[in-house]
This record gives structure tokens, sequence and C-alpha cells, in this order.
């Protein structure tokens, strides 16, 4: 099959994507800090990845992928101090509340899942290593820092330079603690033992104490995936400082590059606003489900854009994603009703022996960098005329078993679980009294009255069908 084209960060161009071991890729996800449920924005990174992992293996290939727990940082440990638990206990709670949220949300599980506080081994040995290449140095009082001027292609991901961290970008590079460091744009890699930290420290060959934040990663990414690997991935806020420290500390330390391509999301913003907790707007799962939408709406909704830009989240939205959703388990049960299984198009793919039929274009703007908004436009041009066949008898059981083959992989690749239909959900020919309503919503439309023409819409929504517009008519879809 073909092969994914997909938009690198470091090089500032769109490569192919495939294994340099020529047997699995093997790649990298920033994972979620364990101090409180995840939001939906945190959600979006970790769907797009998923998504990219579908699409790969759905192309093919196999893969490695290994998805990292933050479980010891400022504010794990903050929080767990205000909870009266041990870090290991709070940690271990929001871990699992992650999890159940990732499986509502139909993710895969990596294959790996390592956590920081169980390779503090693996972080002091890199630091060690660091210091003798004389890339790290010690402070006075316990700390260890990375000496950013010892690695001459710092800034290498974000394409910024030591005289712009000069110029201020160096506090933000750096953690908020003062330690005692020989330069600005230098950053912890062992933070000594504070009084407010209590009893979460280690001990090290430089003191008690615990690891930097940006340490973990390399030390894990490393660990599993080789000192080199195909990619790594996360959201454009960890770009810098937080990949482009990895960058400098795993490269360093071993002379190789760190990862062979980088992948990263852009932002959700929430009915047109930054996501923060002023604004009431950090939604999480749970928030979703309150005001009355299911898991696989979110997902959906989440997917609808490109990675690559901003989407703005609104329930409008989730509206849209029920109503398509419902449009396509009505079609797979017309074409048969039982959609082969991931593992089955895994190896369908990896044998070159897949039949998209109508839904070919779909899964080519996919391969194109992921361009999701594309691909969803392809399937719907597809599934219209589908549908109208389908109505009037004229599919034969070949035709519907090829489509019913490439309408699966789509729906793999996207992670969508299909609502379950009623039977009067699946027919697709439109009742006379739903007709009535729509042309009679359109003559009220023409005439500009908008309350008729309003309820009149409402009136067919709630007969489980959908008004689509355009310039010189109108069409009625299942909802």
């Amino acid at each position: 099959m073909k092969r994914l084209h997909l938009h690198d960060t470091l090089s500032r161009n769109r490569c192919e994507i495939f294994p340099e071991d020529g047997k699995n890729f093997r790649f990298y996800c920033c994972g979620p800090t364990v101090y409180g449920p995840a939001h939906i924005g945190n959600f979006r990174a970790f769907l797009v990845q998923d998504l990219f992992r579908r699409v790969i293996e759905l192309s093919g290939v196999k893969t490695l992928h290994v998805r990292n727990i933050t479980d010891v940082d400022d504010k794990t440990i903050r929080e767990a101090q205000k909870s009266e638990l041990s870090l290991v206990e709070f940690t271990a709670g929001w871990t699992e509340r992650f999890h159940e949220d990732a499986k509502l949300l139909n993710m895969l599980d990596p294959h790996l899942e390592p956590s920081a506080v169980q390779h503090i081994p693996e972080q002091i040995q890199l630091i060690e290593k660091l210091i003798k290449n004389g890339n790290a140095y010690p402070s006075e009082d316990g700390s260890v820092y990375f000496s950013v001027k010892s690695y001459s292609n710092y800034g290498k991901l974000t394409r910024i330079d030591q005289r712009d961290l000069m110029a201020g970008a160096g506090e933000t590079a750096n953690d908020a603690d003062e330690y005692e460091k020989d330069h600005i744009c230098d950053f912890v890699l062992w933070k000594a033992r504070k009084p407010e930290d209590g009893d979460n420290y280690w001990d090290s060959p430089w003191g008690s104490g615990r690891p930097g934040w940006h340490l973990e990663c390399s030390a894990m990414g490393m660990k599993y995936l080789g000192e080199t690997f195909d990619l790594h991935a996360g959201g454009v806020d960890l770009c810098f400082p937080h990949h482009e420290n990895e960058i400098a500390q795993s490269e360093a330390s071993t002379g190789k590059e760190f990862a062979r391509h980088w992948f990263h999301n852009e932002h959700l913003m929430v009915e047109g606003s930054k996501m923060s907790k002023s604004l009431g707007n950090l939604y999480t799962l749970a928030d979703i489900n309150e005001r009355g939408f299911s898991a696989a709406e979110l997902r959906y909704s989440l997917l609808s854009g490109s990675y690559r830009t901003k989407i703005n989240f609104s329930f409008d939205r989730m509206n849209e994603a029920r109503i398509n959703l419902k449009r396509i388990a009505s079609l797979v049960q017309s074409l048969g009703g039982e959609l082969p299984s991931y593992e089955e198009l895994c190896e369908c793919a990896a044998s070159g022996s897949i039949n998209l039929g109508p839904f070919e274009s779909s899964w080519d703007a996919l391969l194109e960098d992921l361009n999701a908004p594309a691909a969803l436009g392809e399937l719907f041009v597809a599934i219209k005329p589908l549908e109208k066949e389908l109505a009037e008898d004229n599919v034969t059981e070949d035709t519907k078993k090829v489509a019913l083959h490439g309408l699966a992989l789509l729906v793999h690749a996207f992670g969508w679980v299909l609502p379950v239909l009623e039977p009067e959900q699946l027919s697709l020919d439109v009742p006379d009294h739903v007709k009535d309503l729509a042309e009679r919503r359109w003559i009220a439309k023409q005439e500009k009255d908008w309350n008729e023409s309003d309820r009149l819409r409402d009136a067919v929504i709630d007969e489980g069908w959908v008004i689509k517009d355009s310039k010189d008519g109108y069409e009625l879809e299942r909802s």
C-alpha cells in the first residue's frame, strides 16, 4: 500500500514515513502528567497520535509505540502534598483515570508505558554521562545543569539561538525554581532536595533530589527505542523548551541523532477562546458526558480538523459529529452490517490486498499529512451516491463487499465507535410527511419567514433527518 507522508517539524518538509530498520516504526509520545484529569485539549494531542499510529499500521507497517507517564514534577508533588497522599498513591489514581478515559475514547494502548519514577536510575546514569562528556555541571546546592553552550546545535528544532534566549526566552526555557546555574540558558537535569518536596526525593551522586522534567523522556526513549528512533510526537506547546532540551541532552550524550522526525499538533480552542481555568472551559470527558455527548462523538469532533491548525471545539460541532456517526453507522448496516476487525485490516494491508473501492480518495487524503478534513469530505462525497443506489436497491453484493471493506478501513483509521441504530433509523427512504415539512420549510425560507423556517427545520430534526441547503435547493439526510 501507499505510505504516509507527514510534515516534519525538524526539517519543515513533508517526509515519507517508514521504519529505518525495515521492521518496526519506533515512536515516542509525551504522555500525561498525572496530577488531575486530562482535559479535551490534552486528549486532542493523544487522539492525533492515535490517528497517526492507526494510519501507519493500516498502511501495512508494524509499530513500537512508547508513551510515558510523568509522575514526578512540581505539580504532582504539590498536589500530592495537598491531598495528604504519597506521591505513588496520588499519581496512581490519576493514571487510572487517564486509562479509563483513553479506553472510552477508543485509543490504542501504547506497547510500553514507562513512568518517570520507575526510571530514576536511568536518569541518573544519563546525567553522569553528560557530566563526563563536559555537557553538564553540578552546582553548590547539589543541583545539576545542562550547559547549553556545550551543545552547538541547541535550538535546531524551533530555530531559536542563544541570543534569543539571552533576550528573554531563557526564562521560559528553564524551570521556574531558582538554582545556582552558570548561564541563563542552562536547564536543570537534577533538582536538589527542597523542604517543600517532603519525602519525594531520591539519592544521587550529587545529593538527595529528583530529576528535572525534561530528562525522563530522553532516558526512557533511548532505553526502549534506541539512541536513534523514527519519530517523536507531542503538542506544539512542547516544542520549546521541552523537546529542544530533550534533543540537546540526548544528542550530547550519544553523539547521534535523537529522533529522525518530529510530529506536533496545534492547540485546541473552545467556543472561540483559549482554554483556561479562569474561563471555566477546561472540559474533561466527564464534563462532555454530563452535557449529553459520548466519548465517540468527542473523538470524531477532535479529529475532524487538521492537526497542524488550531480547531475550535463547540457543542454545535458535537451535534454534527453525532449526525455524521449515525449516517456512517446506517451505511454500514445497509452494506452488510459487520465490519472486518482492525487486526484483519492490518494483516490485509501488510499483504497489499485491500480494495478500497469508492473510498480510495478518502484514504489517500489521510496519507497526505493526515488531512482529516479532506478525508472526511471525500468520504461523504463517496457516501452520497452509494446511499442513493442502496435506496434504489441497485447495488450488487460484490459492490457492497468492496465498499464495506473500504469504509471499514476509514472507520478503524479514525477509531470511530459507531452507534447502534434502531430499525427505523436505518431506512434511507424519506417519509412523505418529512418531505412535506422540508418543502414547507424551504418555502418559508424563500419568503424570509425565519421563525417558521426555524420551526419547520426543528420539526424535521425531531423526525431524525437533517436538511442540507444549497444555492438552488436542499437535500434530506439521516441524522
